[in-house]
């Protein structure tokens, strides 16, 4: 197969899945006879790659495969596509989410000390519910606390391939840092902003410093 038709087949495909696709997923797309192999989809995605530096769009490799994507700096006017408001998280949902991306597994008993003040049980299940984080065990000591650490969908979601990619804590001075792209294919709007997580759980006194989060773990994230 010529290499601008092979091109045109990924580009084509990951404009319609509106989700991350794989080699192996986009290597699927062919009849065995003529699937092209993961070297020539690896070039074709150079392509687009190259292809794209001065469009609106671009392509993202996050953790779950590739993906085409809105340019994070166009958002403030294309989120005007859509009547209701980005979501906005409160700080101390943020914190908690940070805690555990750079701290992986932690209880939340670890996450307590750490700031200072109660972790909600809303905030740990509705980061379960967006499948941001996942039970990955239970530490041996009495009452055995849950052991959390982020999944695969969290990486997607905020555009990383690994845990490898976070920013240096010592740059995320604000957390909103970790706001989600806008991706091309898909509808960007969201629920209205998390108010009742701070309402429900309050915000520790000052900012959680560098030095208060280790490093990043390898921690499991399918």
């Amino acid at each position: 197969m010529e290499a601008e038709r092979l091109r045109m087949i990924i580009e084509g495909a990951l404009l319609a899945a509106g989700r991350p696709l794989d080699l192996a997923q986009l290597d699927a797309l062919f009849d065995p006879l003529e699937q092209p192999g993961h070297d020539a989809i690896r070039a074709a995605l150079d392509t687009i790659t190259a292809a794209s530096a001065e469009r609106a769009w671009e392509l993202r490799q996050t953790a779950s495969g590739y993906r085409l994507q809105v340019r994070a700096e166009l958002a403030p006017w294309i989120g005007r596509l859509w009547e209701e408001k980005p979501r906005r998280y409160s700080r101390s949902f943020l914190e908690t989410l940070v805690l555990i991306a750079y701290r992986q597994p932690v209880t939340r008993g670890d996450i307590e000390a750490v700031r200072g003040v109660a972790v909600s049980s809303d905030t740990i299940k509705i980061l379960q519910e967006r499948e941001w984080i996942r039970v990955v065990g239970h530490r041996d000591v009495p009452g055995r606390p849950a052991l959390y650490a982020t999944t695969r969908q969290f990486l997607d979601y905020f555009n990383l391939a690994s845990l490898e990619q976070l920013p240096p804590l010592s740059e995320l001075k604000d957390f909103e840092l970790l706001e989600p792209q806008l991706e091309l294919a898909t509808a960007a709007a969201t629920a209205s902003p998390d108010a009742d997580l701070d309402a429900a759980e309050g915000s520790s006194a000052d900012s959680l410093a560098a030095d208060q989060i280790s490093a990043p773990a390898t921690a499991p994230t399918s």
